[in-house]
């Protein structure tokens, strides 16, 4: 099959078209380096001329109040480029559990994205996946001072990046789910444990208090960002580490 990944050279993008090709079908990556623009319309209808599928891995460029209007205006974008193409097939990743975190701007955005698929003109997939691995760092430091982490004992199920990849890939060969598929890494931790095991695998000193009030996540209640009947990927946090 021909394939065009919109945001294809970006974390996940990148190898979901190399999984994609190894895999024998066609895929192409696009992006703004490419001349392909979701805000401004862009390239898009050369983009996906000729796909079957249609793979968005684009992503709002802030996470606050201005998230929603750009999966507002990407979708719309390129929605109306692949019904014009006769696509037959359109890929999205979301977030396990968005719908049940309405306190935060950026899940609410990417519950809009869904739902602007969902309603749509093309036959649709949405795989939503768990917390990446890769962004652990990037959690730790929004909440961080010289000599502690705080962090809040949310249920986290973290998955390797590289394991999202393949799972878009293997649903963007597919038939269309016309539905939601949740994938998740095979362990769950609090998010606090997780920065321990993290700050120690890499020789940090500095200790994680337990803030129930420190960071995005103080706003999830319960295990929602969990999943035990999700897809379960291969990659375990600690080897990842290694």
């Amino acid at each position: 099959m021909r394939i065009a990944v919109i945001g294809g050279t970006g974390l996940i993008g990148s190898p979901v078209v190399t999984d994609l090709n190894a895999a024998g079908h066609e895929a192409v990556p696009h992006s703004k380096s490419t001349g392909v623009g979701v805000i401004s319309g862009q390239g898009l209808d050369e983009a996906v001329a000729g796909a079957d599928v249609v793979v968005n891995l684009t992503n709002s460029p802030t996470f606050d109040e201005a998230s929603p209007a750009f999966f507002q205006t990407s979708m719309d974008n390129l929605l109306a480029a692949a019904h014009k193409g006769g696509v037959g097939h359109f890929v999205i990743l979301s977030i396990v559990g968005a719908d049940q975190v309405p306190e935060l701007d950026y899940y609410k955005a990417k519950v809009l994205q869904e739902q602007i698929l969902a309603a749509g003109p093309v036959p649709y997939s949405i795989v939503r996946a768990t917390q990446f691995m890769e962004f652990m760092d990037a959690v730790m430091s929004w909440t961080a001072d010289d000599d502690t982490v705080r962090l809040p004992a949310t249920p986290i199920q973290p998955i390797a990046s590289k394991d999202v990849a393949n799972a878009v890939a293997q649903v963007a060969a597919g038939a269309p789910l016309n539905s939601i598929r949740n994938i998740a890494g095979p362990e769950i931790f609090s998010l606090d444990e997780l920065g321990r095991i993290t700050l120690s695998h890499k020789g940090d000193n500095r200790t994680v208090v337990t803030d129930p009030t420190a960071g995005m996540f103080a706003a999830v209640k319960g295990d929602v960002l969990t999943d035990e009947h999700a897809h379960l990927a291969p990659t375990r946090y600690t080897d990842w580490l290694s």
